[in-house]
């Protein structure tokens, strides 16, 4: 089944259809605008794509993934201006009359990792992806987590020593929850520079590792995961990897004991900036 997937983040919008990574056409970058100017550009970018069997969305959140919900399967209270309420499925299936499917953004690019990527082979397993917000996608038994809503882990608070980090945080929601403290937009407020500019020896990236690697422990505690992905602009620098798998194990003090342990339980992607879309590509062909 020839799918097209859609990765909508809060920065840029990567589309694509296909099957698989051997079989996927040259993908399409939109920047993430305003909703009206995005989606238009995205049905532009679908049309060129055609003939394909359904679309899959992967898109940043919160989402409503709730097909009774009389609002439709939408964005809902973001932090991203502008795009709360977004009807998402809607538009698309009255323009294409295919089927889509939505997901959030990181339950794809797990989805996509567990298919074709690092994660291959495995059942239990987490996808963070650290930039321009915090999310987290959760695979258990094989299959995505869903519940009242959907894993909004990026937003569990944290230890914050003021003395260390007198940043108050930047969501505006929760201020110093994880997102608030280590994306890339609360990295940039702190320091002064974008994140992208910073070298690697720069003394902020242990601490934003070390704000990870508390997620990551509580993850372990939480759902057991036999390997966490760290993506992302942020997460995906090695700095920050290997301080938050230094931190996850402090901040586990030897309380797990797993064979696992011997090795990094935080690896990259597989499938590097391809994780999204083929994400996607893996949630348009679920048909249930």
């Amino acid at each position: 089944m020839r799918v097209a997937g859609i990765e909508l983040g809060g920065t840029k919008v990567v589309v694509g259809a296909g099957t698989g990574p051997d079989d996927l056409s040259p993908t399409i970058r939109i920047p993430t605008t305003d909703p009206a100017t995005t989606m238009a550009a995205i049905i532009d970018a679908l049309e060129s794509l055609k003939p394909f069997d359904a679309i899959g969305i992967a898109s940043f959140g919160p989402l409503c993934l709730d097909p009774a919900d009389p609002d439709g399967l939408r964005i809902t209270n973001t932090p991203k201006p502008g795009w709360s309420q977004t009807p998402l499925v809607a538009p698309l299936v009255e323009r294409f009359g295919v089927p889509v499917r939505l997901d959030t953004d990181v339950n794809g690019a797990a989805l996509g990792e567990g298919r074709w990527g690092a994660a291959r082979g495995l059942r239990d397993f987490a996808y963070i992806t650290v930039g321009t917000g915090v999310g987290v996608g959760l695979v258990v038994n094989g299959a995505p987590v869903h519940g009242l809503l959907h894993p909004e882990a990026g937003h569990l608070l944290v230890r914050r020593d003021p003395v260390r980090d007198p940043y108050t945080g930047h969501c505006p929601f929760h201020g110093d929850c994880l997102e608030g403290l280590a994306c890339g937009p609360a990295i940039a407020a702190r320091v002064g520079a974008p994140a992208e500019t910073l070298g690697d020896d720069h003394p902020v990236w242990p601490l934003v590792g070390d704000y990870i690697g508390q997620l990551c422990a509580s993850l372990l505690l939480i759902i057991a995961p036999r390997r966490i992905i760290l993506g992302g602009g942020v997460g995906q620098r090695p700095g920050v990897r290997a301080a938050a798998e230094a931190a996850m194990r402090e901040h586990l003090a030897g309380y797990l004991q797993s064979p696992a342990f011997s090795q990094d339980i935080i690896v990259p992607p597989g499938l590097d900036s391809l994780s999204g879309v083929l994400g996607a590509i893996v949630v348009g062909q679920v048909t249930t």
